[in-house]
């Protein structure tokens, strides 16, 4: 069988733009032009093909990215969103109503959580936390009215990993959907072709890799992301959260060099890894085999994209990691700041920031210190000098 590579997917993805540029040009239309009404009428129930009836349904920029991202995911569509919250909220709600029940990862970003743990009551949804990384418990919460399993991954921010064919099982066995969050590791796994439903993406992260925009990605069949978007009942359509196309076009040219920044986040993020090890710091990164999901991780992976960007050191507690943080900054490190997949390198005490929404009760369940700082590595040259950067930005607090 033909290996699946996700980069060289967007290659062939990839269309010249009108007047045959290199890249498509912007479509800043909001609505389209029709010779014929019946055009119009056809379009407005879906029944064409090629036509643009309003941006918030469609737009060429926006089609030529998603275009480009189902070729990345193996799907048949693609879904573009104003954030990666706006892509999460919208696949949640898409697939349940009032009376429903959802299966959840415990360990997960701290937005979605909120969103599940507090918003969801509003429509009488109710959500079961579970350690996903305990097949038993999952299968052992799941309800008769359960819709949705749902997890990262590689969770934020205890960087544990998703067994997605074995969840995958459990889910359809019980008639729900498995809907997965890939954020923090795009290219190096494929989640819909190991067993997902829908793949949801923060594209403001590594995919855009530039912190400069806000936007989400909803991967799917043509069936669920046609229904997504749909004039009558569409969530996506309905709640109305495009991506505005001139970030889509920037986006797009973006995403050509993914593979390339997806290799050198993981290598420079494997470095810290062996040489945090090698100090004796207490470190977590899946990529070395004493990771509790290293040998999952190595079965799901496609090769040559590395083991990811993000790694953690725990030194504690929180005024420690405060201090180590700040001088890091200091010494030029990176920056102290949330987000990820930025070409600097960028730090954040989790419990404190992006899981802050997760009660500290729960921090605790799943083992979360309150001293966690977890890195998202950046492009660095100089590897070795940001490692020493670090070492001497944690002797500075002693």
């Amino acid at each position: 069988m033909k290996k699946f590579d996700p980069a060289t997917n967007i290659q062939f993805a990839s269309a010249l733009g009108d007047k045959r540029g290199v890249n498509p040009a912007i479509c800043d239309s909001a609505t389209f032009t029709f010779n014929k009404a019946k055009e119009m009428t056809d379009t407005f129930h879906g029944e064409t093909e090629g036509m643009f009836l309003y941006s918030r349904h469609w737009n060429p920029s926006n089609l030529a990215l998603c275009t480009a991202l189902a070729a990345m995911e193996g799907t048949e569509l693609a879904w573009a969103t104003g954030s990666g919250m706006a892509a999460i909220t919208c696949a949640l709600l898409h697939e349940v109503k009032s009376g429903d029940h959802i299966v959840s990862s415990m360990t997960t970003y701290g937005g979605t959580f909120a969103f599940m743990n507090n918003y969801l009551k509003k429509f009488n949804v109710e959500v079961s936390f579970v350690n996903f990384q305990d097949l038993d418990a999952v299968k052992k919460a799941i309800r008769p009215n359960t819709k949705v399993l749902y997890t990262e991954t590689m969770n934020n921010p205890l960087l544990r990993i998703a067994n997605i064919p074995e969840l995958s099982k459990i889910a359809h066995a019980a008639g729900a959907k498995l809907l997965v969050d890939n954020t923090f590791t795009p290219m190096i796994f494929s989640p819909y072709r190991l067993g997902a439903d829908v793949v949801i993406y923060s594209m403001t992260k590594f995919v855009n890799g530039k912190n400069d925009c806000v936007a989400g990605a909803i991967c799917g069949s043509a069936e669920y992301i046609n229904s997504l978007i749909d004039v009558n009942d569409g969530t996506a359509m309905l709640l109305g959260p495009v991506l505005d196309p001139m970030r889509s076009t920037s986006i797009l040219k973006n995403l050509s060099t993914l593979h390339i920044r997806m290799k050198q986040h993981g290598a420079n993020a494997m470095y810290l890894a062996q040489r945090f090890k090698e100090t004796g710091l207490k470190y977590n990164y899946p990529g070395l085999p004493e990771h509790p999901d290293y040998e999952l991780f190595n079965s799901m992976k496609n090769e040559g994209y590395g083991y990811g960007g993000m790694i953690s050191i725990d030194m504690g507690t929180a005024d420690r990691a405060s201090a180590i943080m700040e001088k890091m900054q200091e010494l030029g490190v990176g920056y102290l700041a949330v987000s990820l997949g930025y070409f600097k390198t960028l730090f954040s005490n989790s419990g404190k920031s992006t899981s802050s929404e997760v009660p500290e009760e729960l921090q605790r369940e799943m083992g979360m210190s309150e001293g966690l700082i977890r890195f998202s590595v950046g492009l660095d040259n100089d590897i070795e000098n940001t490692f020493n950067l670090i070492v001497e930005a944690i002797n500075a607090t002693k």
